[in-house]
């Protein structure tokens, strides 16, 4: 999983095993630890402005604007960068930043990037799930689509649930997503009703890249996933379902992001009806490994 796309003798990302994934689990108990996740591919146009859009945000503090929430209300934070594969200039940009860097205080850097080969949205998400180390995870698109400052509201939802999944359906019935194309809202109508329908029950927007997970759901959930590709949200909502897992709707800001690599075409179509059709089988058998800890209790 960890190697670097360019065939290099470079270390890969500048992680050798897992084991080289230094902990950043706080000690202070007194505000859970955050790691935002961001899976990447082929991003180097978009992943410099994003990340100075969010490392912005998370050390700007101070009032928050009307739509959004301050830096202040999340605790001690880092950030993932989940590359997958990207064969232009992505793990170089975010290797060179400077917050990627030791800190003179020894500290672990507060951007840290994991390599992996190419294998779609939902394995690279899965992957840095997993190596996430946060109390609190949440993973985003790496275009900011939905602005940071709504990332408190997920943490906040967190205090009492197990997963937030943010929804750019509007508590006043309106839907973020009517800026998208014709033909996309189309699609995601259809795939919408088959999913509701077969997968995740009655959740307004599954496929929203934006979610929150205390950190004992994210492992267990995604350590059980079997897709890799767009439908692993569908497959998280019913994994968390099937396995009493608590969750919250959180009406979230987003704005669609032109620069989209996915193309609809029989071929993908086809393989999207196959996994929401499977996953079902695949977790018919599935239950809590142990007794599921209740949102009440402590992070």
């Amino acid at each position: 999983m960890w190697w670097r796309p360019h065939g290099t003798n470079e270390p890969p990302c500048g992680l050798d095993t897992p084991a080289s994934l230094t902990s950043v689990t706080s000690n202070d108990r007194g505000a859970p630890r955050l790691t935002i996740v961001l899976p990447a591919y082929n991003e180097a146009e978009r992943i410099g402005p994003a990340l100075d859009e969010l490392f912005g945000w998370l050390r700007r503090g101070g009032p928050a604007r009307s739509s959004g929430r301050s830096s202040e209300e999340v605790g001690p934070w880092d950030v993932l960068v989940v590359d997958d594969g990207s064969v232009d200039d992505t793990v170089d940009i975010v290797e060179s930043r400077p917050e990627a860097q030791p800190r003179p205080d020894g500290a672990p850097p507060q951007l840290r990037v994991l390599c992996r080969r190419h294998a779609g949205k939902g394995a690279a998400v899965t992957a840095g799930m997993l190596a996430a180390e946060g109390d609190l995870i949440v993973f985003a698109d790496a275009d900011m689509a939905t602005p940071p400052d709504q990332i408190p509201l997920l943490t906040a939802a967190l205090a009492t649930a197990d997963l937030a999944l943010g929804s750019r359906v509007q508590p006043d019935g309106s839907d973020r997503r009517s800026s998208q194309p014709g033909y996309r809202r189309a699609l995601g109508r259809i795939y919408r009703a088959l999913a509701s329908a077969w997968v995740t029950g009655d959740v307004p927007d599954t496929q929203c890249g934006f979610k929150g997970f205390r950190r004992a759901a994210a492992q267990d959930i995604f350590s059980r996933l079997r897709t890799d590709g767009i439908v692993f949200d569908a497959e998280v909502i019913y994994l968390a379902r099937k396995l009493d897992y608590t969750h919250a709707i959180v009406p979230v800001m987003w704005h669609d992001i032109h620069g989209s690599r996915m193309r609809v075409r029989p071929r993908l179509a086809l393989s999207v009806l196959w996994d929401l059709f499977r996953i079902p089988l695949i977790h018919r058998g599935a239950a809590p490994a142990t007794a599921v800890r209740r949102p009440s209790d402590t992070i």
